[in-house]
């Protein structure tokens, strides 16, 4: 469903993204990692067609993003870190501005509407003005939103930042019904027990380069670490003192 060939993307003289290549199937719950500045940004404003690559190719739904991106488009859906909504607009009318804007006929609309606030309770506030909304009631709306046109492609970047416990399980658990419905969810998040919870796969990224790509488990192996996510990811991208660049019995870098 997703699939990254051969792809750089250069601003002027710094290549923010080398020769990145990923496949990603159908229904997987697909976790994208990396440091700050590590091309994890970029990466997925190429994915929405948001930047084009330097080079390569970037698929979705086997349509090239830079040729065929009104077809490519309509399949996927993007949440960003910082939630935007029209203030005045109540967020159930919000609900509706998107569902016309993919063109969804009234009664499907409105019946997706009624499900996605059922999935994200959103009962209690979706009649009043967005203006109001905290962080998270925010937050919810726009993955509401997300989900009016039940895309094949499902991009959230940080999605549990300002989230109360109960409502972090109530999206960890929409994610994986998701994937399991057939979706497939590209994840990039710095909560790493989130991602050890649900990923299907994992990717690091650090200084524009995959470095890593599998299982938790598989990357434990490569990497000979026992241990958490949170152990492996700094493992794999901390600085490493040349003397400590061999293999030992705590395990290091590949």
């Amino acid at each position: 469903m997703i699939q990254l060939e051969h792809v750089h993307k250069r601003y002027g003289t710094k290549l923010a993204v080398e020769d990145l290549n990923l496949t990603i199937a159908p229904g997987e719950l697909f976790a994208f990692l990396g440091p700050n500045g590590a091309g994890k940004t970029t990466t997925i404003k190429l994915l929405c067609g948001l930047l084009f690559p330097t080079a390569g190719r970037v698929m979705i739904g086997g349509y090239d993003m830079r040729t065929q991106g009104d077809l490519a488009r309509p399949l996927l859906s993007y949440v960003p870190d910082l939630p935007y909504l029209y203030e005045k607009l109540t967020g159930r009318e919000f609900l509706r501005f998107i569902a016309e804007m993919y063109g969804i006929p009234d009664a499907t609309a409105r019946e997706r509407i009624s499900q996605v606030i059922e999935s994200f309770s959103l009962e209690a506030f979706v009649d009043d003005l967005t203006e109001r909304y905290s962080h998270g009631m925010r937050q919810r709306t726009v993955f509401a939103s997300a989900l009016v046109h039940n895309p094949k492609v499902l991009i959230v970047d940080e999605p549990t930042v300002g989230l109360d416990p109960y409502s972090v399980r109530k999206l960890k658990d929409e994610l994986r019904r998701l994937a399991n419905a057939g979706t497939t969810v590209f994840l990039s998040s710095h909560s790493l027990d989130v991602v050890e919870e649900l990923a299907d796969r994992v990717a690091i990224i650090n200084h524009g380069k995959l470095i890593g790509c599998g299982t938790i488990d598989e990357l434990r192996n490569k990497a000979r670490v026992d241990g958490s996510l949170e152990d492996l990811f700094l493992t794999l991208t901390l600085p490493q003192p040349e003397d400590q660049l061999a293999p030992t019995s705590e395990g290091l870098r590949p």
